[in-house]
């Protein structure tokens, strides 16, 4: 039997050992210790010499978690600056006009929270007075992601510094009049103040550290030097649990961004209950950065604690502190002295002797009061430290009590997250323990009052004063003034119009090619950001490498194996690319930094994002939101797209919806191109609106989505005539008659009008032959670049004439005189082409793949989901045959000689 006390065999036993005497005698020391002193001492000898040998350069493992003290000992933080009571007088007054913008705001059912600021405020005053840097200095600023369920302390501040008014703070989550408040950090909705949403929770951090890292991407590239700019991500304990939070927590680390701080807002508690109600998230988010490479810094105890620490002579508070779950913590802040007397300190004979030194009121300031997130010294010594570390980012661990000077209504109470008010009286309590000057008869009718010094008074004068030292308001978000970018050369564009000739060519592959042309151009091409997640080959992007470069701050270290190929794997620290990996999420993060740079930076970037279409939308939707509130520009390209053209893959690589989720999202325009001319005409026209000359009352504030697939089919010319271009960026064109496709029906042959999308018109143009040849029907094909498109237009309409306005939508406009019915189809589910049913005069009947992908080839595929040509002859003949204009019988035969 093994003896359970013996040395096991370790990793090191692989290794040789050149003075196996030496090592002996530390083994040796180490057992006595842990014999005479116990293994507690043994256990704190050890961590303070692996500290030891961390801080001395020398190569071990790093501890991935330390003791539950703050990391900055007491005697090593550094003087606070500026005046601290002043400080203390401004933080009392948000704190005030955040509860009382929420209570006021309740009486209208609007919501709100109060607890998050309450237990924030610190941290974010701290920021505010000494470290973020504005709009208005040198480069752009400071990026901050503010935890979104604190915005009513954001807004209170704006409120003492004169950007906000009494009257916008009565509109708190009442927008629809004007001049109201949205209830999160929204850009869209205010967007001289908000830079970047963040109540999706999890999308902050992910954003943060893909912002980060799009800073060093545009310093390195040369576009703009913002090495300067810091990057501060306020998040709650409770948010680290979704996946996005940590799922980017490798690259920066493995990216060196020193220009990147997480401050996570631990007060241990969630919108239920305690965030590790067993177990102790600090502790556990410590051991997950650390062991990811983040510079960790907690700040979790207050001076009061420090006379504690001081009596601590066996360890023996170290040790208590880091067995206590933190819902333990939790009710202590709720419990009398005696209580925590009895169940902390009398867990070890040590701690009663201890507990015997300090008074009730020394125990309740600690347990219920003291906590490193509410004290500006701590907090300060933590940013400094953070924003001095260089070599990796930095989180900072703060811990804070969930409704701190609300009161004992609501200091860690479970339900507080949803506590929305307080009573007069409790706002009294909190007037008097915060000292401010509100009088009883302030309380008219019952209703709380805001709070303000004046616009002259010290305090305002303070706060103003320090953000004019660090560049100005802050937050803040700034549109520039940029001059419309030029217009590449028409000749990238033009050279789709003749067509691909006899050469088959997948849409895929045209609008690469499309962007090899524009990359070249001498104006804009530095502009465009290639944005992929290891797919670059599927989608044919490898000739890019060479040209363009991947994007690596550290180059290219090392002899790529393909090196001697045209078409080398090419890394370097200006590259352009931006290859993510298997991450559709931080490639959206990626995307949403680059498409808003003409914001955040005053820099236009035209990012593409390139992917398979089903993950897409269905993986990232909530970021493609996020995306729409931040006012994001672009172009994101849904590759291999449709349910059918995908070949093999199956289930969950057959796109047949994403158009679907797509046009659930205000701001994305999604088109459906058919052919190459129609990419080349979309892209040019997004080009012009996003970054060129705008029309009147247009917004430029949308990005694009495009769906190409990976089927090589021939690529015609496009059509001459006037409105052509007109039709595709609108949605809709006719392609061709049955008379100009030189197809040959009976002279006042019955005629149907087929609308195809996609890859979906190369069927319909295949079904309008065989409607003329062996039914004798004629066929007009019309190609639906964009039913989503068609559909806002309509709905447009729809709202101009209710407010008395005559307009017709354009897609009754186009279909105007068209004989016959319409049978529209696409590679998507049925649900796409309906979307413009009911604007449509003409009987009405769609095709579409519906259902769940599945493996096969295409043929069959499209055979299965009843959309190819034959199938559409027969949906045909079944339309016709209900208008009488061709006999019931010929739906059966057509049924039987195609074997449906």
């Amino acid at each position: 039997m093994t003896d359970p006390n013996a040395i096991q065999p370790s990793a090191l036993d692989q290794l040789p050992d050149r003075d196996p005497e030496e090592t002996a005698e530390w083994q040796a020391s180490l057992d006595a210790v842990a014999r005479e002193a116990g293994p507690h001492r043994a256990a704190y000898l050890m961590r303070r010499t692996l500290e030891r040998a961390e801080a001395g350069g020398i190569a071990l493992p790093k501890l991935l978690e330390t003791d539950y003290v703050n990391t900055i000992p007491t005697s090593a933080e550094p003087g606070l600056p500026g005046d601290p009571e002043m400080e203390a007088r401004i933080t009392a007054w948000n704190r005030w006009n955040a509860a009382a913008m929420v209570t006021r705001g309740a009486k209208h059912g609007v919501g709100g929270h109060i607890a998050t600021f309450a237990s924030a405020a610190w941290l974010y005053e701290t920021g505010f007075n000494h470290f973020f840097k504005g709009k208005e200095g040198d480069g752009s600023g400071d990026q901050l992601y503010i935890q979104g369920h604190a915005s009513p302390g954001i807004y209170a501040r704006a409120f003492l510094d004169g950007r906000l008014n009494e009257h916008h703070l009565d509109n708190f989550r009442q927008e629809a009049g004007g001049n109201g408040l949205p209830s999160y950090p929204h850009p869209r909705r205010l967007p001289w103040l908000w830079e970047f949403p963040t109540v999706s929770m999890g999308l902050g951090p992910l954003s943060a550290i893909y912002q980060a890292r799009f800073n060093r991407y545009l310093t390195n590239r040369g576009i703009k030097d913002v090495s300067a700019s810091h990057v501060w991500a306020f998040l709650g304990d409770g948010e680290m649990d979704e996946p996005e939070s940590t799922a980017a927590l490798a690259l920066a680390a493995r990216e060196e961004l020193d220009n990147l701080t997480f401050v996570i807002n631990c007060n241990l508690q969630r919108l239920d209950g305690p965030v590790r109600a067993n177990f102790k998230i600090v502790q556990e988010l410590e051991a997950q950065f650390r062991g990811a490479g983040w510079n960790v810094v907690k700040t979790l105890w207050g001076t009061a604690w420090d006379e504690l620490f001081q009596l601590d002579t066996t360890g023996a508070l170290v040790r208590r502190l880091r067995q206590v779950p933190d819902a333990q913590i939790q009710t202590y802040q709720t419990r009398d002295a005696a209580y925590i007397r009895q169940d902390f300190f009398g867990a070890d004979p040590a701690l009663v002797e201890m507990a015997k030194l300090l008074s009730d009121d020394k125990i309740l300031e600690c347990f219920h009061l003291s906590r490193g997130g509410h004290e500006a010294r701590k907090v300060y010594a933590a940013y400094k430290a953070a924003v001095e570390h260089k070599g990796a980012p930095t989180v900072i661990l703060a811990q804070t009590v969930k409704g701190h000077t609300l009161g004992e209504g609501f200091a860690s109470k479970n339900a507080n997250h949803q506590m929305k008010k307080l009573s007069v009286d409790e706002f009294k309590t909190m007037r008097d323990l915060l000292g401010l000057p509100i009088k009883d008869s302030d309380f008219v009718d019952g209703v709380v009052p805001y709070g303000h010094p004046g616009a002259d008074s010290p305090e305002v004068r303070y706060l103003q004063e320090r953000r004019a030292a660090l560049g100005g308001p802050a937050p803040a978000r700034r549109t520039h003034a940029l001059a419309p970018l030029p217009a590449p050369a028409e000749k990238a564009f033009a050279s789709f119009d003749k067509g691909s000739g006899s050469q088959n060519v997948a849409t895929t592959m045209a609008f690469v090619r499309l962007v090899k042309d524009l990359v070249r151009d001498k104006e804009t091409g530095r502009r465009w950001v290639p944005i992929v997640p290891d797919e670059a080959r599927t989608f044919g992007m490898e000739s890019l490498f060479p040209s363009l470069g991947i994007y690596s701050p550290k180059g290219q270290t090392y002899e790529p194996v393909d090196r001697d190929q045209l078409m080398y794997y090419k890394e370097a620290k200006n590259g352009q690319i931006l290859n993510e990996g298997i991450t559709e999420a931080g490639s959206m993060a990626d995307f949403i930094a680059a498409s808003t740079a003409y914001a955040t930076h005053g820099e236009a970037m035209i990012p593409f994002y390139i992917f398979y279409s089903m993950f897409g939308w269905q993986r990232t939707a909530d970021q493609m939101w996020q995306l729409g509130d931040q006012l994001g520009r672009g172009f994101l390209v849904g590759a291999t797209a449709g349910r059918t053209t995908l070949t093999g893959e199956g289930l969950q690589h057959a796109d047949g919806h994403s158009p679907v989720i797509a046009a659930t999202n205000p701001a994305a325009l999604t088109y459906d191109p058919a052919f190459a001319y129609e990419i080349a005409v979309i892209v040019r026209e997004g080009l012009r609106r996003m970054y060129g000359e705008a029309k009147p009352g247009e917004d430029q504030n949308v990005f694009y989505y495009l769906t190409v697939y990976n089927e090589p089919l021939p690529q015609p010319a496009k059509p001459q005539g006037l409105g052509i271009d007109e039709g595709i960026v609108k949605g809709l064109y006719r392609f061709n008659t049955a008379e100009s496709a030189g197809v040959t029906a009976p002279a006042n042959a019955p005629r149907i009008q087929l609308l195809g999308s996609g890859t979906a018109i190369h069927w319909a143009l295949e079904a309008q032959k065989l409607l003329a040849e062996e039914w004798g029907v004629a066929a007009d094909v019309w190609s639906a670049t964009s039913w989503s498109e068609l559909r806002r237009d309509a709905m447009e309409a729809d709202a101009a004439l209710l407010r008395g306005e005559e307009r017709v939508p354009f897609v009754r406009q186009a279909l105007q005189g068209a004989e016959g019915p319409v049978l529209a189809v696409s590679d998507y589910m049925r649900q796409v082409p309906d979307q413009i049913a009911q604007w449509v005069e003409q009987d009405w009947s769609s095709l579409g793949a519906d259902g769940f992908g599945l493996s096969d080839t295409r043929e069959a595929a499209r055979r299965h989901f009843g959309v190819d040509a034959q199938s559409i002859v027969v949906a045909a003949l079944a339309q016709l045959a209900k208008r009488g204009e061709v006999k019931a019988t010929a739906v059966k035969e057509a049924r039987e000689k195609y074997g449906l």
